[in-house]
């Protein structure tokens, strides 16, 4: 089988790309979020990001085609898998209700929910990255600066003196930054922005209420609620990327195992 490259986690799945631009997808499939079997040519993914709740069970899956157009499936009650239209776009992040597209001219494209504001990205430029959490949006502008629209009603959003950042992710109601120094930075409630201390690091990503980081020794480290183990990473070796769920963490190992921590409910 041909080796993954990447990794991306929702509310119950895990989606894995592969080298040869084909996708799979493992876990709950209950609207269809894991229906990726016909997927070609793609170079990029993205799960849709929620919490653990009663009413949050169902999600979505995104992919980027080569070409630039994007294809979407799973959970569209708000429209989040409405993106056949899109063009010349160079990245993706989807949230619990939305989806969100970077173009390649640095503006963006957006669909889906937008109660709290999080698909008010119209006068965004010069972006190159971007990430959805429960209910905000982020994005890494080319000068390493942040900007953040949605609910901030735990500052996820305050993000405006943030530099040097090179990498950004979002949980539920925190938002973390990879500088490129190696450090993190980290703003919004509880424990997963404890990220203060850490060094070395090449990557990162956020749960819904848990933060991961993969070092340049290829170990992981992780900080954030830890009720399902799913921050008891200690043990991982040889990891090439990581992903965080919503209570679970996977990691693609050298070998081309994928290790999966916490529980997907």
């Amino acid at each position: 089988m041909t080796p993954l490259t990447a990794l991306a986690a929702g509310r119950r799945h895990w989606v894995g790309l592969r080298a040869d631009g084909t996708v799979n997808a493992t876990g709950d499939d209950r609207a269809g979020e894991c229906a990726v079997d016909d997927w070609t040519d793609i170079v990029a993914i993205a799960a849709g990001d929620v919490h653990t709740a009663r009413n949050t069970g169902r999600s979505h899956t995104v992919g980027l085609r080569s070409d630039g157009t994007v294809v979407a499936t799973g959970w569209n009650d708000d429209g989040q898998c409405d993106v056949d239209a899109w063009t010349d776009i160079v990245a993706v992040a989807a949230g619990w209700r939305w989806t969100l597209g970077v173009r390649g001219d640095g503006t963006l494209a957006a669909t889906g929910r937008n109660r709290e504001r999080q698909c008010e990205v119209g006068a965004w430029r010069d972006v190159v990255a971007v990430a959805c959490g429960d209910w905000h949006s982020v994005g890494l502008r080319s000068d390493q600066t942040v900007v953040a629209t949605g609910n901030d009603s735990r500052r996820q959003c305050a993000v405006e003196r943030w530099r040097d950042v090179v990498a950004v992710s979002a949980g539920s109601l925190h938002t973390v930054g990879l500088r490129n120094d190696g450090t993190v930075v980290a703003t919004g409630h509880g424990e997963a922005c404890d990220v203060s201390a850490w060094s070395n690091v090449v990557d990162v990503t956020a749960g819904s209420h848990h933060t991961v980081a993969l070092l340049d020794d290829r170990t992981v480290i992780a900080a954030g609620a830890d009720d399902h183990r799913q921050c008891d990473l200690r043990e991982w070796r040889d990891v090439e990327a990581v992903a965080a769920g919503s209570t679970f963490t996977v990691g693609l190992l050298r070998d081309g195992s994928v290790a999966v921590q916490g529980q997907r409910r």
